[in-house]
């Protein structure tokens, strides 16, 4: 009789899900709950599996004694409760489920629009205490509104088509998504100041991120209509709670309806909810008894497939090559990553397209995971969540890219190499790099100026004019500011013409010394890159 895959089950799931896994012959599972990090420690050697939720914590110390582990199912979207790094060093597969809830999500902020276009939590409310104030609250109609929508990824696509259906006008901002993918679904595209302009409602599907951090503040309340509506079923900090405050306040915008903040639960005096034109729920987006099924259900399955089959579906950091592929092409995977890290550090607007190069002795290497790790890198200056080789492409393909790949056996200065290219409604920009000798990867190429640094660390990219005296200048600037400066490539297209600076840097510099940087006469741009 086969040895059955022992599975590991430390949270509560739907009882459908925990059926999937008993009624397999192939699959052991034991349920265990609440276990501490150090009870989980002792417990986890002997297993092939952990399926989790968001309360048990797979920290270092129960992954380094996690022997036998092959897999970690996590029913739901975060795996912060996850040591990524150390499960990845150990060749542990971390699965999430990141679909079963998209469409209550979406759901429940269609409801809180519809909520807040007709009153409906203050008139039942009064209703209640014995009211009938049927004039007090007057609503509006969403039929011929316009819904703008900030995050056009899963959840955000539902939205759309519930608003469709509604027979809205609706548009869309999404940093990766071309204008031809949201055609299709129904969506017009805009910019994001447009978007505050033109919108009735204004829904956010977003992760928080540094960039998405008061995405809507003072600045964008300011352009909205007095009329308009703000909804937040994603994450608080997206929408800056004191500007909100202030625009509702001030009757700038009309209402706000809220399933985020910034500290969860919000207190009871937080400013927000002292106002009637405010609607808040308790974090209800995934809180359907149909989504705890579905995310139960979908990780079932997923262990299922990959114990018994080999098949990954949304693993968050384990690239699907066995080791030996991986030991080939570990560091043109590398290399290919740090590109697309690059070329998303160079583009201001979505992708069109994207096209790999592989020249050389390259050329002779599997295309496939190559292409996927450029795109991960690229991707992953725009959405916030693991990329790897498995789900880049397709996320790339879901956001309307076109990707081609190309094969040379010829080059000129380096045994192999690597070639990124980017086309955006602006333009195209490339980036091109070697691995050299064994492991040691090199960026030799930007936008047609050739250099040679390692794509490692903080670097300041520089365009000037090539006359005498620039690099004396940043160098004495630099200095005056306290930055060290590590390393210094120079490229450039003609004697007399235009120049690349890479001045290698050895962390982040602040704001006003590119300002400062931007006031050398010979240099028509400054930013800073971090690979």
């Amino acid at each position: 009789m086969a040895e059955k895959f022992r599975v590991l089950l430390s949270d509560s799931l739907a009882p459908q899900g925990i059926e999937l896994l008993q009624r397999d012959s192939r699959i052991q599972c034991d349920i265990r709950t609440g276990l501490t990090p150090a009870q989980l420690a002792e417990t986890i050697p002997p297993y092939d599996a952990l399926l989790i939720r968001s309360s048990t914590r797979v920290t270092r110390e129960v992954i380094d004694r996690a022997s036998s582990l092959k897999v970690i199912g996590r029913a739901g979207v975060g795996v912060d409760n996850v040591d990524l790094d150390a499960a990845t060093r150990r060749g542990i597969v971390v699965m999430n489920s990141p679909l079963g809830n998209s469409v209550t999500t979406a759901e429940h902020a269609i409801a809180m629009m519809m909520a807040m276009s007709r009153h409906i939590p203050a008139a039942d409310a009064a209703t209640r205490g014995g009211k009938w104030e049927r004039g007090k609250f007057t609503g509006i109609e969403v039929f011929n509104k316009t819904l703008g929508i900030i995050g056009l990824g899963n959840i955000g696509r539902i939205v759309a088509d519930r608003a469709l259906g509604l027979k809205m006008k609706v548009i869309g901002f999404d940093p990766i998504l071309t204008s031809e993918a949201a055609t299709r679904i129904g969506v017009e595209m805009v910019g994001l100041d447009e978007l505050f302009c033109r919108a009735d409602f204004i829904t956010v599907h977003t992760p928080l991120t540094s960039e998405t951090r008061g995405l809507i503040g003072a600045a964008a309340f300011a352009l909205m209509k007095s009329t308009a509506r703000v909804i937040n079923c994603a994450r608080g900090g997206i929408i800056d709670e004191d500007a909100l405050y202030a625009a509702l306040k001030s009757g700038r915008i009309a209402g706000a309806a809220l399933d985020v903040f910034v500290d969860e639960p919000p207190p009871p005096t937080h400013p927000l909810l002292t106002l009637d034109s405010v609607i808040a729920t308790p974090h209800l987006g995934a809180a359907t008894g149909e989504a705890q099924v579905q995310v139960g259900i979908d990780i079932a399955h997923q262990l299922i497939e990959f114990l018994t089959e080999g098949t990954m579906r949304h693993s968050v950091n384990i690239p699907a090559l066995t080791p030996k592929e991986l030991e080939t092409l570990g560091p043109h995977l590398a290399l290919a990553e740090k590109l697309g890290r690059l070329a998303a550090q160079l583009i201001e607007q979505a992708p069109s397209h994207v096209a790999i190069g592989l020249a050389g002795e390259a050329a002779n290497l599997k295309a496939e995971p190559i292409v996927a790790s450029a795109l991960s890198g690229l991707l992953s200056g725009f959405l916030d969540q693991q990329f790897n080789l498995v789900n880049a492409p397709y996320i790339a393909r879901e956001r309307g890219i076109t990707v081609t790949e190309t094969r040379s056996r010829e080059t000129a200065d380096y045994v192999n190499v690597l070639t990124l290219t980017v086309r955006t409604a602006q333009g195209v920009h490339d980036v091109a790099g070697s691995v050299v000798g064994n492991r040691a990867l090199r960026l030799i190429r930007i936008d047609g100026y050739r250099i040679e640094a390692s794509p490692d660390g903080y670097f300041l990219m520089l365009h000037n004019r090539d006359v005498p005296g620039v690099v004396g200048a940043i160098g004495t600037l630099l200095g005056e500011a306290g930055i060290n400066i590590a390393g210094l490539e120079l490229g450039r297209d003609r004697i007399g013409g235009m120049a690349l600076s890479l001045v290698e840097v050895d962390g982040p510099v602040p704001g006003p010394v590119l300002e400062t940087l931007k006031t050398i006469p010979a240099i028509t741009s400054a930013t800073l890159v971090k690979l």
